[in-house]
């Protein structure tokens, strides 16, 4: 039988090594209400387990996530980040740029997966309306900024497996 998935969304740390991570949030100021609230879901998983090492960058909107969380994977100077996590909501309108906003950031994430050798988890919401976003941070499906703070930390453990 396989895990539900409440129990898929708890970290159980085992890399002595975690709290060194270097974690960056790219967060949209579009919806900055949902947006904040995402952030602050990430940050209570990091501040229970003890990691410091976290950066937030704020893009004007969704589809500019992807340019800045390539431009930050290529600064040096302020550490290569272990993971990068998009922050975002598009809350649907009376007209198609919904779906080209969806479309333009998921394939950006999804090709800098490919591209970059850090995980890029997708935070993004795409919901009809504010209503379904609210029920994603907080309520009755959970909070997805938790969700991706924790599916960050599982892919640092991942990739360092792969690394050796």
């Amino acid at each position: 039988m396989g895990l539900t998935n409440k129990e898929i969304m708890q970290f159980h740390a085992g890399t002595p090594d975690l709290k060194s991570a270097c974690i960056v949030l790219v967060k949209t100021e579009w919806n900055a209400a949902i947006t904040n609230e995402l952030e602050s879901g990430c940050r209570k998983i990091f501040d229970e387990l003890g990691l410091t090492n976290i950066q937030t960058i704020i893009v004007p909107g969704a589809v500019e996530i992807p340019f800045a969380i390539k431009q930050r994977s290529q600064d040096l100077k302020n550490g290569k980040p272990d993971a990068i996590i998009a922050l975002g909501c598009v809350i649907k309108g009376d007209t198609p740029h919904f779906d080209y906003v969806c479309q333009s950031v998921t394939q950006g994430i999804t090709q800098l997966n490919l591209m970059l050798d850090r995980p890029v988890v997708f935070g993004v919401l795409t919901v009809n309306n504010e209503e379904q976003a609210l029920v994603r941070i907080g309520g009755k499906h959970g909070h997805k900024g938790e969700e991706a703070a924790i599916t960050a930390l599982k892919m640092i453990q991942l990739n360092r497996q792969f690394r050796g």
